[in-house]
């Protein structure tokens, strides 16, 4: 098949691509590289002129100002220019409702044209959509990333970007969508839940991790433990990365001598991926019921990995609590609790890694995923 994917945030789309390749289909994958994340793509769309250094604190003056985004404008120009040559795919993905950052009635537009020139369109809610952003509001989650915000009102200036998923002019975007695609398709838990039921729904395909290429080697703990805690500072509100920071200054006063902590913000991809390395234990989210790619990842390199591990992901792969990844709660004390005994008890953070490793090429091995994929695909296609 001949396959187009757009955008790309967190590698699943590279990792798709390279399971498609393998199996001998045809692949083209664009997007905007996701700011200083930088991830690989085959085209690159998304605003260069206000984006830039010179243009871009106008461009946020005018936007403070007048409510007019330059960026959301040039973003639907330059996605427009390359329009001609997006024609006659077998499949196409979109990864996100908002691929193409831009106003929805352009965005529309843009889709329309992709629907009419090629056989069929598919949606991934593995982000922030409209109706996993519903289902969080309306307290459906026993914890969510609106959670912060539901707790104290002060945070919802780090929410403008999650809240504008409900408003209306977005929610034209959703229904167009959802009514004209071939198919809705979850990466995982989080974004399953919200979906049941819904008719353009497919089911959920877990992500793909290309263990090929994400090195393994079994941890050995001869001096101390290190703890890794990388920031992506715009979702450090909604992704509870306060807790965990809080928990390790207690966790450095009780293990001066046992704990080494490596924390990072903001930095790219390929740089992100080789800091963590040297740690034994990967703290990556709060607000989560499964794990989203990041945390995959470090599983894959035989990490111990704090992150969304609910019983619904538990009884989805028929597996027992703290076995594979540890669920990281939004609160303190259970953190500081679950991280001391992995500190005491440092045999169960190397067979942890090694069940993480064994289970990642069992459930999210990228060959099986990609072939999940081409079947929800092939019988989907009108």
């Amino acid at each position: 098949m001949k396959i187009l994917l757009i955008g790309e945030y967190s590698r699943l789309h590279n990792s798709l691509k390279e399971g498609l390749v393998e199996l001998n289909h045809e692949v083209l994958l664009i997007g905007d590289r996701d700011g200083f994340k930088n991830y690989d793509v085959d085209i690159t769309i998304g605003s260069k002129i206000f984006n830039n250094s010179f243009w871009h604190p106008i461009t946020k003056l005018i936007l403070r100002i007048t409510s007019i985004n330059l960026i959301a404008f040039e973003n639907a120009f330059r996605f427009y220019k390359i329009l001609h040559r997006l024609k006659g795919y077998d499949v196409v993905q979109l990864i996100n409702e908002g691929v193409l950052k831009t106003y929805p009635k352009f965005e529309i537009f843009l889709i329309k044209k992709l629907i009419q020139y090629n056989k069929s369109v598919f949606l991934l809610s593995c982000g922030i959509d409209y109706v996993s952003v519903k289902y969080a509001f309306d307290k459906n989650y026993r914890y969510s990333i609106l959670t912060p915000l539901q707790e104290d009102e002060k945070h919802r200036p780090y929410y403008k970007h999650i809240l504008n998923k409900l408003k209306s002019s977005h929610k034209k975007l959703h229904q167009y969508l959802y009514e004209n695609v071939n198919g809705v398709i979850s990466s995982d838990i989080d974004y399953h839940l919200p979906h049941i039921g819904v008719d353009a729904y497919r089911g959920m395909i877990p992500n793909p991790i290309n263990t090929h290429k994400i090195d393994f080697k079994t941890l050995s703990i001869s001096d101390k433990i290190i703890i890794f805690h990388g920031i992506n500072t715009s979702g450090y509100i909604k992704k509870g990365n306060v807790f965990f920071d809080k928990a390790l200054e207690i966790i450095k006063k009780k293990y001066t001598n046992k704990v080494d902590i490596i924390r990072t913000e903001n930095i790219p991809y390929k740089e992100y991926i080789k800091l963590y390395d040297t740690c034994h234990i990967f703290l990556d989210q709060v607000y989560a019921y499964d794990q989203g790619y990041n945390a995959l990842e470090a599983m894959s390199k035989g990490k111990v990995v704090f992150t969304g591990a609910e019983q619904q992901w538990l009884d989805y792969y028929n597996i027992k609590e703290n076995t594979i990844a540890i669920n990281a709660l939004p609160n303190v004390i259970e953190l500081v609790d679950k991280l001391s005994w992995l500190i005491e008890h440092p045999k169960s953070i190397i067979e942890i890694g090694n069940n993480a490793r064994n289970f990642i090429e069992k459930e999210h091995d990228y060959i099986k995923i990609t072939q999940k994929y081409v079947e929800t695909w092939s019988q989907n296609i009108s």
